[in-house]
């Protein structure tokens, strides 16, 4: 099966939650405590993860699927930060290598985050970064690389989300994920529409990297003049060609937020959930208050909390970090 146009099959998924027993955890679906006529949204708390973040499920999925001999020189990425988070916590417990090609925008709390697992970083600038995402290689690096997004081992590890959802609310109306490569939302798509093929789906982006949006728009690949901000766990200038047919085939709509509509969630969850996310974690909400996603029981999913103290303090202010 062509994973790319049918999406990630209903058992790979399942499979993938096997193998991800005991190493990953269920994480919590609660209430957004505050009150929006006619919809009733729910947070899928990711960002309780053992490294803040779902990316944990991707990685440990792809990982535990290498054969052990292609494993003995290590393994690396190109990531923002929250997959090498991932990559390297699996990485540590098998006592392997992990490099991290990262772009120059990476904050500090995601570097450090990387270093603390073992991880040897390598910083670029975004479109060289972003390259590797395109070409699945760096060059001169040596061991198996992961793609963060568009490997079917890791997209059916995120797909395990979508298979928590439904199990724990089943009467969802709509799901809310980040758009970054498509990964997460994909995966979640693949597991919902086997399961309960009413359930619409959708994408966020932010303005200021929306290529998703566009390229539906046009029916069509396209490149968007992408501005670096501070979310950086979403958002690009194009959107990846392999992952293009998926999106468009699983993907309900995307939902453009602003940066100030992210601050206003990000400092919503704070308040009334006592939830703390990075910016890309709590553009699902921002685009859950928009109304676009209709009504009924929304679910977003809060995809990280790895943000840095100083940028959470300006938001918490009600103000854009710069």
């Amino acid at each position: 099966m062509d994973y790319t146009t049918n999406g990630i099959p209903l058992e790979d998924i399942e499979n993938a939650r096997r193998r991800l027993d005991g190493k990953v955890q269920k994480s919590p679906l609660v209430a957004l405590n505050y009150n929006v006529p006619d919809v009733n949204i729910y947070l899928k708390l990711e960002n309780l993860q053992p490294i803040g973040s779902f990316k944990l499920r991707g990685a440990c999925n792809a990982l535990g699927k290498v054969p052990a001999d292609k494993l003995k020189d290590g393994v690396y990425t190109a990531s923002a930060g929250n997959f090498a988070q991932g990559l390297a916590w699996n990485t540590q417990k098998l006592g392997i290598p992990c490099n991290v090609i990262v772009p120059d925008h990476a904050p500090l709390t995601k570097l450090a985050a990387i270093q603390r697992l073992g991880g040897d970083i390598i910083k670029v600038p975004f479109s060289e970064w972003w390259k590797v995402l395109e070409t699945h290689n760096y060059d001169g690096m040596s061991g198996t690389f992961v793609h963060p997004v568009s490997d079917p081992s890791v997209i059916a590890g995120n797909g395990t989300i979508g298979l928590e959802i439904v199990e724990s609310l089943p009467e969802v109306d709509a799901i809310i994920a980040p758009y970054g490569g498509g990964g997460l939302s994909c995966g979640i798509a693949s597991a919902v529409k086997a399961l309960k093929p009413e359930v619409k789906v959708y994408a966020c982006e932010v303005e200021t990297a929306a290529p998703l949006k566009a390229s539906m728009e046009e029916d069509q690949p396209v490149q968007f003049d992408y501005k670096a901000s501070f979310i950086d766990g979403m958002g690009g200038k194009a959107v990846l060609k392999e992952m293009w047919p998926l999106a468009r085939r699983l993907l309900y709509d995307c939902i453009v937020v602003s940066l100030q509509e992210v601050v206003d969630s990000l400092k919503l969850m704070a308040e009334r959930n006592h939830v703390i996310a990075e910016g890309a974690g709590a553009a699902p909400l921002a685009a859950a208050l928009t109304g676009k996603a209709g009504k009924g029981n929304i679910v977003c999913v809060v995809s990280g909390g790895n943000i840095d103290i100083d940028k959470l303090t300006t938001i918490l202010q009600g103000q854009i970090p710069q």
